[in-house]
């Protein structure tokens, strides 16, 4: 036959069970799914204090809500300060709840052949938001998101779709921590009015 492969294809003794598997996995969804959130109330949503800044997750794909393909949460930004500033593959959106301030974004050049290789570019491009404005941050974009607001906070909620990390593509670097990131700090609601009142009387 062909390329000679009918004296390899029968060997192997391994055995599995992956399409079954997948068939009950179909099957049982509907009753796990069933036992998932679609509420998720504030008091469920967890505060991290985070190398990009103070952090409140909406939904993630390790809570247990209904949620398949996005992972969202809400950045706070204190008085006159800023995020941290990072790269991602995964393109992002932001609403602005609450604030004013501006971004700053620098696009990468991309190489892709046995390797993954990323450049940034020179010029650093900035953008202007205020309460109700949408921020888009394209793939592969190095972002900063800065208060210019020296007595209020802005709240921002950030969108990401999780196809990037199901595919294996979660490329995410961190490349300057945000300025109130401490690893130490438990956060909850009081601490981050601390944070905030602290902030604006500096």
């Amino acid at each position: 036959m062909a390329f000679e492969e009918s004296k390899t294809w029968l060997a192997g003794k391994q055995q599995a069970a992956y399409y079954g598997q997948a068939l009950q996995d179909a099957a049982e969804r509907p009753v796990r799914d069933a036992a998932r959130k679609k509420i998720i109330t504030p008091e469920e949503m967890p505060w991290e204090m985070s190398p990009h800044g103070l952090i409140k997750h909406l939904v993630n794909d390790k809570m247990n809500a209904r949620v398949e393909t996005v992972d969202i949460y809400m950045q706070i930004i204190p008085p006159g300060s800023r995020s941290g500033k990072h790269r991602q593959l995964a393109e992002e959106c932001l609403y602005v709840l609450e604030g004013r301030g501006y971004d700053l974004h620098v696009d990468c050049d991309v190489e892709i052949t046995d390797t993954y290789h990323w450049k940034a570019q020179d010029e650093v491009r900035r953008f202007e938001w205020e309460a109700g404005d949408m921020i888009y941050v394209p793939p592969n974009t190095i972002s900063q998101h800065f208060n210019a607001d020296p007595e209020r906070p802005a709240r921002l909620v950030s969108a990401t779709n999780r196809i990037y990390k199901y595919c294996g593509l979660n490329d995410l670097e961190q490349i300057e921590n945000a300025p109130e990131y401490d690893p130490t700090v438990v956060l909850d609601d009081e601490t981050v009015v601390r944070y905030l009142k602290a902030a604006a009387v500096k």
